[in-house]
Formats: C-alpha cells, sequence, structure tokens
C-alpha cells in the first residue's frame, strides 16, 4: 500500500515501516560514529520502542555491545492498517541488532501488569541470567495496578491557579491563548499512580527477589524539569508531583540496592518532539522557540544524542556519576543554560502566528513530529508501493 500521513488532532494514525526503519538506523550509525562505550552488557528497557527509551536500546547495543530485552506496548499491523511506530521501531532495532551478531528480544504487552513482569523474569532466566542496566522509561495516560485492580488516569493540570499562557497548534502554525482549570487532589494521586515512581520500584522489587540482578546494578528513570514559562502546567502541576515522586523513589530504590553495590537514578532530559509533548498546551511553542535557539548555537540534540551523552558522559566514564544537589543526573544542561532561556523568554513575549516562522524553529518541530511515525525521512521514497505487514524478529 501507499502509506501516507493521516492526522487526527496531535496524534497522526499511520506509520510508515521503511521510514521508521531509516529512522532507526540513522540512529545507530550516530552511536557507532561516536566510538565504543565500556558499559553495560545485559540491558533490560521497559518502555524500549520510541522516544529515550528506542535511544537507550540503540546505546546500549550499539555502544556498549549490550544484549538488550525491550518491553512495550504496540500495535501491529493488520491487512491495510498500519502498525504503530514503536512496532515498526523495534522490528528495525532488532533486525539491526541480530544482523550484527546482538541478543535482542522483546516482549509486547502491559509493563504495569504482574504478568508482563512474570515474562520478563521467564526470559531473563532463560537467556541472560542476571541484568546490569534496567532503564525505565515508560510513558503511558493510564495505569492499572496490578495489586489493588484500580484503573488511574494522570492528567496535565495546574494545582491551585487557573493557567492561562499562549500555545500553538504546530500543524497550521496559529498562536493561541489557552486556559487550563486546576486540580483536584484525586487529579494529583491519580497522576502520580501512573506517572510516580511506584511502577519502577514494583519492577527492581521482583528483579531483585528473583535474583536477575548483577553485583553493581544500575536503574535509570527519565525525567524533566523545564523552564520556569512551562512550570505552571508543567513542573508545578499535576506532572510535576508524579515527577517529585519518581525522583523521591530513586533514592528508596538505591537503599534497597546498597547490599549489591547497586544504585538508581533520575537523569533530567531536554524538552524534545514526542507524541506525548505534542499534547501538552504550551510546550510545541516552546520546543519551536528552543530549537531555533540551540540549533543556531550547535547545542541542539536529538533523542539519540542525548543518551549517548547520558551514556558516555555521565554513566561510563569511569568515575562516579555527577548528579545535582537533589541526587540527579542532568543532561538538560545546555537547554537550560541561562542565557538561553534568557532568549526563549524574550521570543515567547514577541511571538505570534505572523511572525513564529522567522522567530521560531516551527518547521524543524514538524519534522521531528512526522520522523517519529517514519515521514519526511531522508533517503526515503514514499511513493512506492510498502508492505505494512512487519514482523519483530525476536518477540517472545
Amino acid at each position: 500500500m501507499i502509506i501516507e500521513p493521516r492526522m487526527r488532532g496531535f496524534i497522526c494514525l499511520t506509520a510508515h515501516p521503511t521510514g521508521c526503519a531509516q529512522n532507526i538506523k540513522n540512529q545507530i550509525q550516530y552511536v557507532k560514529s561516536k566510538g565504543p562505550i565500556n558499559g553495560a552488557k545485559k540491558v533490560l528497557v521497559i518502555g524500549a520502542s520510541t522516544g529515550f527509551g528506542m535511544a537507550s536500546r540503540i546505546t546500549s547495543a550499539f555502544g556498549c555491545g549490550a544484549s538488550t530485552i525491550g518491553v512495550y506496548f504496540e500495535k501491529p499491523a493488520s491487512e491495510g492498517k498500519t502498525a504503530s511506530p514503536g512496532w515498526y521501531n523495534t522490528a528495525a532495532f532488532e533486525k539491526e541488532a541480530h544482523a550484527a551478531g546482538l541478543y535482542a528480544k522483546s516482549i509486547n504487552g502491559d509493563a504495569f501488569s504482574n504478568e508482563i513482569k512474570q515474562k520478563v523474569v521467564d526470559l531473563i532466566k532463560a537467556d541472560l541470567g542476571q541484568i546490569d542496566l534496567i532503564i525505565y522509561s515508560l510513558a503511558s495516560p493510564v495505569r492499572t495496578n496490578p495489586v489493588t485492580g484500580i484503573t488511574h488516569r494522570s492528567v496535565l493540570k495546574p494545582i491551585g491557579n487557573k493557567f492561562t499562557n499562549k500555545t500553538v497548534d504546530f500543524h497550521a502554525g496559529k498562536v493561541s491563548e489557552i486556559s487550563i482549570e486546576p486540580c483536584n487532589e484525586e487529579d494529583i494521586a491519580n497522576t502520580i499512580a501512573v506517572m510516580g515512581g511506584e511502577d519502577w520500584e514494583m519492577w527492581m522489587d521482583l528483579l531483585k527477589k528473583e535474583n536477575l540482578l548483577t553485583p553493581n546494578a544500575t536503574t535509570v528513570a527519565y525525567s524533566y524539569i523545564g523552564p520556569s514559562l512551562t512550570e505552571a502546567v508543567y513542573r508545578k502541576g499535576t506532572i510535576g508531583r508524579a515527577k517529585d515522586h519518581l525522583e523521591k523513589t530513586a533514592f528508596t530504590i538505591s537503599d534497597k540496592l546498597k547490599d549489591l553495590g547497586g544504585k538508581a537514578y533520575v537523569s533530567v532530559n531536554k524538552a524534545l518532539v514526542t507524541q506525548a509533548s505534542s499534547a501538552i498546551p504550551v510546550i510545541p511553542l516552546y520546543i519551536s522557540l528552543l530549537y531555533k535557539i540551540m540549533k543556531r548555537d550547535g547545542t541542539h540534540e536529538g533523542c539519540i544524542e542525548q543518551i549517548q551523552r547520558l551514556y558516555s558522559q555521565r554513566l561510563y566514564t569511569g568515575g562516579a556519576v555527577p548528579t545535582d544537589e537533589e541526587g540527579r543526573i542532568r543532561i538538560d544542561d545546555w537547554e537550560l543554560n541561562p542565557k538561553v532561556q534568557e532568549e526563549v523568554a524574550k521570543l515567547w513575549e514577541t511571538a505570534t502566528t505572523e511572525n513564529l516562522l522567522e522567530i521560531s524553529d516551527l518547521e524543524g518541530y514538524r519534522s521531528d513530529f512526522y520522523n517519529l511515525f517514519g515521514f519526511k525521512i531522508g533517503g526515503v521514497d514514499y511513493t512506492v508501493d510498502t508492505n505494512e505487514l512487519v514482523d519483530v524478529p525476536g518477540l517472545v
């Protein structure tokens, strides 16, 4: 079939297998070009199919030469209907990994569930024995707690006061004002239940109980802080409370890993175009302005550049892992450079529909969004008839 992007609001309903595969190949090539990393050798990535999770799997495999197990929840294709992009990403990654002689298997299902956790335990026992790095990179709006059976839904709301600020419809390029009503206490509790650290801790408790962690095993979860421009709706809103919980959980997990010499970290990453961030009011406008400045300064990074730097310059330098006063790894340092933020704030004040293309990198934002789904990737002929039915070679 000829596969084209089909939009519904902030979601693309189609994905292109060849485009996704080329995107993965480009990321692999970048990691290989930066040279080997003396790092993890047996890696579990929870939330492994897109964004930072996929970048972690690629960096583990093609930077460190690691065996990897990926856990994700993606939709396979059916006749005449494409798979989700994470399915095609994983198929392409595992094909490349196997061709390079690397172990790569995956499990598709709800990572919050006891059933999927047990499948992962059984696979590690059967194939790898123990794991030395666990990346926790889940991004889901809904979680059913496997203990209580209660389904929680996260919300993106400010706390205390109504939030009003600029936003942009990045498809149309229209700048407008948006208002979001404040949350209630139940909203905060539900968002923490979905996006906080409870599930991360459950995974680590199970892996330790089953003796599946090597001495000095490391686990990393991903977070975001962002600038003052977005804090009312992000870091000081419901999502921020969940991120606070995630970051506190790192200390709890580290205490539990002490007898193994293990450690848990939260890595605070840069603002990037993802399926999730595209739906957050204010964030697309902020990213469009940020990209303009960081690309001009030569400091812009995508997911793969961020994670390659995390591994090579933070986690696996041969010395102590550098952290801030809260114990967090910071690879958002270039984004939050005061001079960068000062420029973004000035542009923010002047941003209108009429001048946005001139003062921002809205085109770069749009391109990155389409790239998530395998579209607008250089070197891909989108006029060619493409088979939407693609198998994931390492799927268990």
